[in-house]
C-alpha cells in the first residue's frame, strides 16, 4: 500500500480506503498503484473473506481520473492493464462491496461497479461523467445488465448525475444510509458474509458472474460443475453437523 490507499483488516474484513480527500479521491498513478496492491492483498490473505472499498471523508467517494495529471502527461488510449478493474485486470474469488461515501464520478462509478454490493450514503450521487469531457468509457460495458437499457443509455449520454435513492430503486445499489452510519452498514453486510462457508459464498459469486454471460441451460450446467467441490468439501459435513449439535459451524474453506 502507498498513503493515497490504505489497508485496515478487521477480523475477517478488509478495508481499503482511497486517500486523497483533498482532491476528491480522484484516481492518480498512486492511487492506481496502491488499488492494485489492496487487491492483490486481499485475494492473497486467507483471513480476509470480504473487503469493504471506500473514499476517505464525506465528500467523495471518488471523483474519477486525476483529470490534471492526465492531462500533463497527454494521455491517450489507456494500456490494457492501466487500471485496477476487479474482473478484468484484477482477478478475485472474493466478495467485494462498494461503501460510496459521495461523489462516484467517472472513474468512482466504475470503482463501485466493480464491487460484488454497493451501500451508499443518502447524500452519495453517481455519474458516468465522460461524455462531458471527450473521454472513453469502455469500463461500463457490464451496466446493461445492471440498470434498465434506457436509464443506462440516459446515464451515459447526457453525463448527468443520479442519486443514491433512485438507483436504489433501480436494484443498483444495495442500501441507503445516512452518512455517518455507512462504513457501519457495510460492515454488518460483510460481517455476515464473511459468517457464512467461504467455499459457497466464492461459488455463488462466480454464479452470478458466470450466470450474465450464459444463457440459461448454459448456465444451469455450468452451474453443476462449479459446485461440485462444495458439496465434496470438508465445510459441506460441518455446515449439517454445526446445526445438528447447535452450534456455529467452524470453516475450514476446504
Amino acid at each position: 500500500m502507498n498513503e493515497a490507499v490504505l489497508y485496515e483488516r478487521r477480523g475477517q474484513v478488509a478495508i481499503i480506503t482511497i486517500n486523497r480527500p483533498e482532491a476528491r479521491n480522484a484516481i492518480d498513478r498512486a492511487v492506481r498503484e496502491g488499488m492494485f496492491a489492496a487487491l492483490h492483498r486481499v485475494e492473497a490473505e486467507p483471513e480476509v473473506q470480504v473487503a469493504i472499498l471506500t473514499g476517505a471523508g464525506d465528500r467523495a467517494f471518488c471523483a474519477g481520473m486525476d483529470l490534471k495529471e492526465a492531462a500533463a502527461e497527454g494521455r491517450g488510449v489507456m494500456p490494457r492493464g492501466f487500471l485496477p478493474v476487479i474482473g478484468d485486470t484484477v482477478e478475485m474469488t472474493k466478495p467485494t462491496i462498494a461503501a460510496v461515501n459521495g461523489f462516484a464520478m467517472a472513474g468512482g462509478w466504475m470503482f463501485a461497479q466493480m464491487c460484488d454490493l454497493c451501500v451508499a450514503a443518502e447524500h452519495a450521487v453517481f455519474a458516468i461523467t465522460e461524455a462531458k469531457v471527450g473521454r472513453g468509457t469502455p469500463w461500463a460495458a457490464p451496466l446493461i445488465g445492471m440498470l434498465p437499457q434506457r436509464i443506462a443509455m440516459e446515464v451515459l449520454l447526457t453525463g448527468e448525475p443520479i442519486g443514491a435513492r433512485r438507483l436504489l430503486e433501480l436494484g443498483y445499489v444495495n442500501q441507503v444510509v445516512p452518512g455517518p452510519q455507512l462504513m457501519e452498514a457495510a460492515l454488518v453486510l460483510a460481517e455476515r458474509i464473511a459468517a457464512n462457508a467461504p467455499l459457497t459464498v466464492r461459488a455463488c459469486r462466480e454464479l452470478v458472474h458466470m450466470s450474465q454471460e450464459m444463457g440459461r441451460s448454459a448456465a444451469l450446467r455450468a452451474a453443476r460443475h462449479l459446485f461440485q467441490p462444495v458439496y465434496a468439501s470438508e465445510d459441506a459435513k460441518e455446515g449439517p453437523r454445526a446445526f445438528a449439535e447447535k452450534r456455529k459451524p467452524v470453516w475450514q474453506g476446504r
